[in-house]
């Protein structure tokens, strides 16, 4: 995979999404410093969530307070797979059990009456409430599950001692031309905009880029091939009538540059 480096400065810039504990869950905290060097080699072509993963073994390994003790372990029961522990790192003496998110959401006043309510996927699928629960009620449970004993004794460790935090990374994104006050999320996160397929005339003197889900992580910067509409409606044509949400990067008139989703919703 080509650009390693700017992926992993993509989503190293990317802020933390909860800055309090949140349905009873802490966040694992990173401090933004000086964009570390991504030096794990990769052999193998990963989707977009398996890729954040080695980014953040990546981030964690090079800091000398940590130390990974297990990654990815598959907790299986009479040959069924109950899930997955994503980490256990152990920081200055103190081990963790964590789990790992990176994820984009899109906000919508009709979804809810707070904040976390009202998140959800470009296509209208995993919402950020469904996401929590399952971290609460599935995904931090498998560190207490009988099945995955084995795991901790091979470290050495008693569950009594074990701490747990969610790693949890978002860009978000707006109506176009809205603002919105959060009381629960980091606003730091939001990275742009959306707007309905319906609405493109609107953006019709801006020059566009859509980049493959992989580079959804990407910083914005003008070294790309821009399209016009003209040229770049028959791709969001095909995304409308699969009824899948695009991510955009738009170029205005004046040079600024803009992350975006088109919604065929």
């Amino acid at each position: 995979m080509n650009n390693l480096q700017l992926h992993f400065s993509g989503f190293y810039n990317t802020p933390h999404l909860f800055k309090n504990e949140v349905y009873g869950m802490k966040p694992y905290l990173t401090l933004n410093t000086r964009t570390p060097v991504f030096n794990t080699l990769i052999t193998k072509n990963y989707r977009l969530g398996q890729l954040v993963e080695r980014f953040v073994s990546n981030e964690l390994k090079q800091n000398t307070n940590i130390k990974v003790l297990s990654e990815n372990y598959q907790v299986n029961k009479d040959k069924i797979t109950l899930g997955e522990l994503d980490a256990i790192i152990r920081e200055n003496n103190q081990p963790i059990h964590l789990e790992i998110q990176f994820k984009f959401y899109l906000y919508d006043a009709t979804l809810g009456k707070t904040d976390i309510e009202c998140f959800i996927g470009p296509n209208r699928k995993d919402s950020l409430v469904e996401k929590l629960n399952k971290l609460k009620y599935k995904q931090l449970p498998l560190l207490y599950k009988e099945e995955t004993k084995p795991l901790l004794d091979s470290l050495n460790l008693k569950l009594k001692n074990i701490s747990q935090n969610i790693y949890f990374k978002a860009q978000l994104f707006l109506p176009y031309n809205e603002d919105k006050t959060f009381n629960n999320i980091n606003k730091e996160c939001v990275y742009g905009f959306y707007f309905n397929y319906n609405n493109l005339d609107k953006f019709k003197g801006c020059k566009f880029y859509i980049p493959k889900k992989i580079d959804w992580l990407l910083d914005v910067n003008a070294n790309v091939s821009w399209s016009s509409l003209n040229i770049i409606k028959l791709e969001l044509d095909a995304f409308y009538t699969e009824k899948y949400s695009p991510l955009v990067w738009l170029k205005f008139p004046n040079g600024e540059i803009s992350k975006c989703f088109v919604v065929y919703w």
